[in-house]
């Protein structure tokens, strides 16, 4: 098979016309060639962090879609359903992706749980991650949350990144916020990379001390804006990710958006592709084509090198996508799950108290980030409540492991006038999270996960309407393009519920994520994440 188009090689910084040979699944010949093709043939997208389980889509439904985009491979931290299900869940993450062309390439989780301070359905010790890395399939140690783990020199965390060492496998960082004498200890202690940063100033400095740093861009936490100009400089150091990407938006786009956001700003195009295509493979070692003779054909045909619209992609010189379609099927597979809690009574979220003020978690439109407000309670009958005029609404996280009493907060910026939502997507444990304008409406929401052991819901006087998610209680059995639309359906009630912020589920799954500050709410209670410890709701 051939080739014909405008050839992007990017490490020579050269387009040229040509023709490219693939034989057996790899380039055999790649020649200077006058042809009529105008399009351009290119190595594909990679997507350097992410967690496939929050496009609610097992691996080989997320490879349907995402070829469309030109993506051929992601670097993916199965960290979620590792918290439901421990190193099976990593089993099946690994083997579903493995029936597909897709070059899924999965770490070991460094957390599960991902803190001390929330219930989870598995733990993967040191000696767990031990057998992980000793395994080909696992490409990396995946990202170290617990930073305050490495700072403080906890045996089990340094044991874990020993383990990396010892395989030789890159460790994935995860610390938003960490700078000067931290940031350096959390460096040398060998960890690489960190998607987290927020800032151009964050950015900087650990580029500057040597860090690989991931420009995020997902559907919750987004920092294209905040460091896009750092690549120019940076770009041997820089890579794109989605981290988080839900459904709706994965059938929209993927790291073709964000090269077409970069080039509109006036970066060179060749710095945008080494970020895009070329720096993922080399730091993770990858067995991923880079458009050279010898390497499996794993490239894209794009229309031109402005808005990289996609017309086919090849993955092992196979073509896998062809103007939008893809040509991969959808694969039948074990569901596997760990839902164990009762349906649970109004009274169940009812909080006693006459404390004048309250602790309040500020959530932030595109971010993970919260702020710790204090604000006036409103109070029915001895019972804390939601207030819609100030919007300030109740929120539960619910063990969904054992049956125990739901924890309770309030939370700023959802802006729900009616209803509830709920979700069993809560990152990291994955209890179920929910937010909504009364302890009635909360507990027929968290009800309505419970009876469908898994999903997001939202539910009004009038309407109930859940997305199940049985794989895990965080994926779907379903394919993508009906997921997509069903999740789509669903963000749209709960906008007309009044819910304000652009992402609503991926934003509600981060409230419970405590290793991000400042203040975020686990099964176990109210947390803050600056001091890593518990904090109370009321305030004296």
């Amino acid at each position: 098979m051939t080739l014909q188009g405008q050839i992007v090689d990017i490490e020579n910084r050269r387009i040229y016309k040509g023709e490219v040979s693939i034989a057996e699944g790899k380039i055999v010949a790649i020649e200077e060639k006058q042809h009529d093709s105008e399009h351009y043939i290119m190595p594909g997208f990679v997507d350097a962090h992410i967690h496939i389980e929050s496009s609610m889509l097992v691996p080989s439904e997320f490879a349907r879609i995402a070829v469309n985009h030109g993506t051929v491979a992601t670097v993916s931290d199965p960290h979620e359903i590792a918290n439901v299900l421990g190193i099976d869940g990593v089993n099946f993450m690994i083997n579903n992706g493995k029936q597909t062309p897709f070059k899924f390439n999965f770490g070991a989780p460094s957390c599960v749980p991902a803190t001390a301070f929330e219930s989870a359905g598995a733990v993967i010790d040191s000696d767990g991650v031990k057998q992980l890395m000793s395994n080909p399939d696992i490409k990396y140690l995946a990202e170290m949350m617990n930073y305050p783990g490495v700072l403080f020199d906890d045996a089990e965390v340094l044991k874990k990144i020993a383990w990396a060492k010892h395989y030789d496998k890159p460790v994935d960082g995860h610390a938003p916020g960490v700078l000067g004498d931290d940031i350096t200890k959390y460096i040398s202690a060998g960890i690489s990379t960190d998607h987290e940063c927020f800032t151009y100033e964050e950015g900087l400095e650990k580029l500057q001390k040597g860090m690989k740093v991931l420009i995020r861009e997902g559907s919750a936490a987004k920092n294209f804006e905040a460091l896009i100009d750092l690549l120019p400089d940076y770009y041997d150091n820089m890579m794109f990710c989605s981290d988080d990407k839900h459904p709706d938006d994965l059938i929209i786009d993927h790291i073709n958006k964000l090269c077409s956001r970069a080039v509109a700003k006036g970066i060179d195009v060749f710095k945008i592709l080494k970020a895009a295509c070329v720096n993922p493979v080399k730091h993770y070692n990858l067995d991923v084509g880079l458009l050279n003779v010898g390497d499996t054909a794993d490239c894209i045909i794009v229309e031109d090198l402005k808005d990289f619209k996609v017309l086919q992609t090849y993955i092992d010189g196979r073509l896998v996508s062809e103007n939008g379609i893809s040509k991969l099927k959808s694969l039948s597979f074990e569901v596997l799950n760990n839902f164990n809690t009762n349906l649970k009574n109004v009274s169940d979220f009812k909080v006693s108290s006459n404390s004048k003020r309250i602790r309040v978690i500020e959530a932030l439109e595109g971010q993970l980030v919260t702020n710790e407000l204090i604000e006036t309670a409103t109070i029915e009958n001895g019972n804390l409540v939601s207030n819609t005029e100030t919007d300030i609404l109740k929120m539960t996280v619910v063990n969904r492991y054992n049956d125990d009493s739901p924890a309770m907060a309030f939370i700023k910026n959802f802006g729900l006038k009616q209803g509830a939502i709920a979700s069993s997507v809560g990152h990291d444990s994955h209890n179920i999270i929910a937010v909504g304008v009364s302890d009635e409406m909360i507990c027929k929401a968290v009800n309505l996960i419970i009876e469908n052991k898994g999903g997001i819901c939202a539910v009004s006087d009038s309407e109930d309407k859940v997305v199940p998610l049985p794989v895990a209680g965080i994926m779907s059995d379903k394919d993508g393009q009906t997921i997509g639309n069903d999740y789509a359906n669903l963000d749209a009630m709960a906008k007309t519920l009044g819910c304000t912020l652009n992402a609503p589920y991926m934003t509600l799954s981060f409230m419970a994520l405590l290793v991000i500050p400042a203040l975020k709410l686990s099964d176990k209670g109210l947390f803050n994440g600056k001091t890593f410890e518990f904090t109370s709701l009321e305030v004296s």
